[in-house]
């Protein structure tokens, strides 16, 4: 069985990015085979294209996707042939038609959610799901800082948290993106690139910060978050969209209140099938209560996979951008 496939032979920008045709097999004990229709293109991908986090070359990256099981291996008992499912969390190399894929990693879509919008969300929204239910167990009334709300993550995270009843702070880099943010749950937005987001955290919440942080952008934000906390917060750093963060003095969490800093993974959050389905269906929840609107807002063909990653990393696109296999 042949797939159109984009791989990567060598780390680098866009442009490494190349559109070949590969032979898939049949699944082996405990795989399915799945036939994409929709791919979610996210951060991570960029960071394994780039070689932020490096893979074994030639790969494939891509690291969500939806589609149809078409095939089973022996031993295979959590997903059949003809299955409508999800992938958001193992193996990386959704950019393709099919592939290979540990069945027990498949997420079983509910009929109300579609491909496109499974594709769009499940990644994104099963981060969220872990870091504002379980890293830091967000409540009622509680002020929160994310960084980048207007982004694929940031929008579903700030429609969850309004949903939770918190006070969701969210920086943005421009007008645009700060009308998109409060219309998605923010009450109060911040355009980075003409306000001082610690000043402007202080003064909105009285002086006194923020029990928590979350930082997807890294380098150009990190340290500047630390001082946005109150006395004994927390950092929550899950990516790095400006680049790798220096290095930690670990004397400055003392020095700035008794800070907390954590660097959690999606993996390490849904590593059993138990906690894969119960993170799934907590999002998928929210989307057909229409707490999550999570429809992608930008798609492209899977051999457009380089425009889609120029688009992402010049910051021209807000919620989820989405690969269609045709």
């Amino acid at each position: 069985m042949q797939s159109r496939t984009i791989r990567i032979h060598t780390h680098g920008g866009p442009e490494v990015l190349r559109l070949e045709t590969i032979d898939v097999g049949d699944p082996g004990p405990g795989q399915a085979r799945v036939r994409h229709t929709a791919i979610g293109v996210n951060f991570i991908d960029t960071y394994h294209r780039s070689g932020l986090y490096p893979l074994t070359l030639p790969a494939t990256i891509g690291s969500e996707a939806a589609g149809v099981v078409e095939a089973i291996g022996p031993g295979v008992t959590d997903v059949r042939v003809g299955d409508r499912v999800g992938f958001a969390a193992g193996p990386v190399g959704t950019y393709a038609e099919r592939r290979l894929v540990p069945a027990d990693r498949l997420i079983p879509l509910p009929d109300a959610i579609s491909d496109e919008v499974a594709a769009a969300s499940m990644l994104k929204g099963m981060t969220v799901e872990y870091l504002v239910q379980r890293t830091f167990a967000v409540q009622r009334g509680q002020t929160v800082l994310w960084h980048a709300a207007a982004g694929g993550v940031g929008t579903i995270a700030s429609q969850w948290l309004a949903d939770l009843g918190a006070i969701v702070i969210g920086t943005v880099g421009s007008d645009e993106k700060a009308e998109q943010a409060r219309a998605n749950g923010c009450a109060h937005t911040i355009v980075y690139t003409r306000e001082d987001f610690v000043a402007r955290t202080r003064e909105i919440t009285g002086g006194a910060g923020v029990p928590v942080v979350y930082d997807s952008v890294g380098r150009t934000t990190l340290m500047r978050s630390l001082d946005c906390l109150a006395p004994r917060g927390l950092l929550v750093t899950f990516g790095n969209a400006s680049g790798k963060p220096d290095p930690l003095d670990l004397l400055v969490l003392s020095a700035k209140g008794s800070l907390y800093v954590t660097r959690p993974t999606l993996h390490a959050y849904v590593a059993s099938r138990a906690e894969l389905l119960a993170s799934a269906k907590a999002l998928f929840d929210r989307i057909a209560r229409g707490v999550i609107r999570a429809a992608p807002t930008a798609t492209f063909a899977l051999e457009d996979a380089a425009e889609a990653h120029r688009a992402l990393e010049s910051r021209a696109t807000t919620g989820s951008v989405v690969l269609t296999v045709s």
